[in-house]
């Protein structure tokens, strides 16, 4: 009994010393960490809107109400979030359209981050992946393969193709990463639904 006693003691001794350890490393990265998340989404906004000044974020951008939850499911998005949304903007204040982060929860290795930059027209500038985690060698493949062919594209939406890409709203399929390639597209015409519904896009059809 004194023996199991005194086990017990020293188990919780280890478990408090190492919750401990784990609370200081936690304090002492918790903000290089968070700066660095910032440095990097701050990139990528510029990186899809280079031609705007600034950027200011919208609070509470995505509706909460049943009626666009239901909408937004019918529509095929269930499982893509808008993270945030941003106001871009040139150096007189002027809206020059909006950078989005979105989030797609159906990639094969799990969720798919990246913003996405709409001029005011409805003109995609382009996308920048800040999370992903897919096969090596296949969908890691997005930003070489996926990333370049939503650049400077004025569509409703887009379709992915295994044949080759005839028009503007095709995007060529990730050879073996068909799954990859249907989270990122389908992210995408999130993003461009949103735009089109809630920020008071007009009509992306290709011109």
């Amino acid at each position: 009994m004194k023996n199991m006693m005194k086990d017990a003691a020293v188990l919780l001794v280890i478990t408090l010393f190492a919750g401990l350890i784990l609370g200081l490393v936690y304090q002492i990265t918790k903000d290089p960490i968070a700066r660095a998340e910032e440095k990097a989404a701050k990139e990528a906004y510029a990186e899809v809107f280079p031609g705007a000044a600034e950027f200011e974020m919208l609070e509470n951008a995505m509706p909460e109400d049943d009626a666009f939850a239901m909408e937004w499911k019918e529509a095929g998005f269930e499982g893509v979030d808008i993270i945030n949304v941003l106001e871009a903007k040139d150096d007189t204040g002027s809206l020059l359209g909006y950078v989005l982060t979105v989030t797609s929860h159906e990639g094969y290795g799990g969720d798919i981050t990246f913003t996405m930059g709409i001029c005011n027209d409805g003109t995609l500038n382009g996308i920048s992946i800040l999370s992903i985690s897919e096969t090596a060698g296949l969908g890691m493949k997005a930003e070489a393969v996926l990333k370049p062919q939503f650049s400077g594209k004025k569509v409703s939406s887009f379709t992915y193709t295994k044949t080759g890409a005839t028009s503007d709203n095709q995007i060529d399929a990730i050879s073996g990463a068909t799954i990859t390639t249907n989270a990122v597209t389908t992210a995408v015409n999130g993003g461009l639904y949103y735009f089109q519904s809630q920020l008071g896009g007009g009509s992306n059809e290709a011109e």
